[in-house]
């Protein structure tokens, strides 16, 4: 019996080393160069094990091949290609696109799977083109009043809590502002985050960007959600948009408003029952998708997914940065003022467009954090890479490392200062347009960038004519990550004290 054991034991443990390393010599095999996989984690260990986020652990990689156009990496047991020449990076996101159309992490191609981050390539496509006149600057004009009343509301908020207390959570109040402004400009609800503690936009959010199991497994075994019809995104998650659908839409009676958001692009469409473009990669047949609760309900998650998140983050960011240079923070305030002056005092659309160092500082922000650390792209069909004799096969999973290129000495250099003149309009005139990649470049970039710069924007002006941030005595001089996130999140918050200006 003991033999047998032994036995079994040795065959399932030789089983899965081979499982595990089969593919160790990918990329030894196509001369490309890369760090050495270990058991199981590939080159994933520390991101795995939560050490790192996978963002900073494509930035080692990045940073350890500086003359390296391509590295060869595992992710787990998957062989991906990490891609360092920018030139390279601006083929597969914009000259040959078509190649390179898909995300390569998709989970279902119906219902919850049809939403705009994860969606096939030619349901992205569909989806794409019905969306894009969300974002027009007559409609976001329309959503000017919407915006400006929820940083008032913050700014309400702000003065109520630090009379108690200056040393506040900056992103605790940046996440309540961007969960009034969504729920009110997509949905047309007021959620009143501000006041409402223990409202379910507050508890829903904290699971949606969380690492799972189900995206372990992706990386282990790329494609098998979707032949196992299982979700990158937690059923909670998933039924609370559910039902927030059915609510708004019961509201309305199910008819369109003149609000013209979301909701109301939304029931315009439902009426037509299925939307429908022509498919350019599948000789010219037509491309369907019914508007079922789910896929409604998966198109809100998207739009609030990459509009709450995302800003809020970048803004706590953003004034943890002004409160550790004051000089910079004073500049933003004194063309603040200027601008409104030149306004009447309205911070109308033209009035936020006018904030270009504001603009500046954003920008520079984004490249210190940006809040999705990597691009993920996949080949649908054999790529040779111009210029060189490396050919990337059909179905290659692509990694493009946006914190690593945005903290490149020889782009940027002394990246660990905080510098907003890095994109005065000379200083980005001349360099690279793919070295700077926060919300993603080409035809698959983010299609919400209009919204999160104008969001943005009118919360920064109205909280920084009321308030002055600065260090408390617990703001940390060096920020650490959490690495359970999927995106770029400061561990344990940013605590800054508010100080009201007289």
């Amino acid at each position: 019996m003991a033999v047998i054991i032994i036995t079994i034991f040795i065959v399932i443990a030789s089983f899965l080393y081979y499982h595990f390393t089969q593919y160790n010599n990918y990329w030894n095999k196509r001369n490309i160069v890369g760090p050495k996989p270990t058991f199981f984690f590939g080159n994933m260990k520390n991101a795995v094990l939560r050490r790192k986020s996978y963002g900073h652990v494509f930035k080692d990689i990045y940073d350890k091949y500086p003359e390296e156009r391509v590295v060869g990496m595992f992710m787990m047991r998957s062989p991906e290609l990490l891609i360092r020449d920018l030139d390279v990076i601006k083929n597969i996101l914009i000259k040959d696109f078509d190649i390179f159309d898909s995300r390569g992490f998709q989970f279902k191609t119906t219902g919850f799977g049809a939403n705009l981050f994860h969606a096939n390539a030619e349901t992205w496509r569909l989806l794409r083109s019905r969306f894009s006149p969300l974002f027009t600057p007559g409609k976001l004009r329309n959503m000017m009043y919407l915006l400006s009343e929820c940083g008032d509301r913050l700014v309400e908020h702000v003065a109520r809590v630090t009379q108690l207390n200056l040393e506040q959570d900056v992103y605790d109040m940046t996440r309540k502002y961007t969960q009034d402004a969504i729920a009110s400009c997509a949905f047309g609800i007021d959620i009143d985050a501000f006041n409402q503690e223990h409202d379910t936009f507050q508890k829903v959010h904290s699971n949606m960007f969380n690492m799972s199991f189900s995206r372990d497994l992706e990386l282990i075994y790329p494609g098998i959600m979707v032949k196992m019809g299982g979700s990158l995104i937690p059923t909670e998650v998933i039924t609370y948009f559910i039902n927030l659908v059915k609510s708004v839409t019961k509201q309305r009676n199910d008819k369109p408003t003149n609000r013209n958001d979301f909701i109301d692009l939304i029931l315009k469409m439902r009426e037509d029952k299925l939307i429908n473009k022509i498919s350019r990669n599948n000789n010219d047949t037509e491309i369907n998708l019914e508007l079922t609760d789910e896929v409604i309900a998966a198109l809100a998650f998207s739009f609030y997914a990459g509009g709450f998140e995302t800003t809020a983050t970048t803004m706590g960011f953003l004034l943890y940065q002004l409160s550790l240079n004051p000089k910079v923070q004073d500049k933003v305030v004194a063309e603040i003022k200027e601008v409104l002056k030149k306004h009447d005092g309205k911070l109308t659309l033209q009035a936020v467009l006018d904030l270009s160092y504001m603009g500046q500082v954003f920008d520079e922000t984004l490249r210190m954090y940006p809040i999705i650390s990597d691009l993920k792209r996949k080949s649908n069909r054999t790529y040779t890479i111009p210029g060189t004799n490396l050919s990337i096969e059909k179905n290659q999973l692509i990694k493009i490392p946006t914190l690593g290129i945005h903290y490149d000495e020889k782009i940027y250099p002394n990246p660990e200062k905080f510098d907003p003149e890095r994109f005065s309009p000379e200083n980005a005139a001349v360099r690279h347009p793919c070295a700077y990649l926060p919300f993603g470049l080409g035809p698959r970039n983010c299609i919400g960038i209009r919204f999160a710069f104008l969001q943005s924007r009118v919360c920064m002006a109205k909280l920084l004519s009321q308030f002055r941030v600065e260090p408390s005595k617990n703001t940390p001089r060096q920020l650490q990550y959490e690495t359970r996130r999927v995106v770029l999140y400061p561990r344990g918050g940013i605590p800054l004290n508010f100080i009201k200006r007289h």
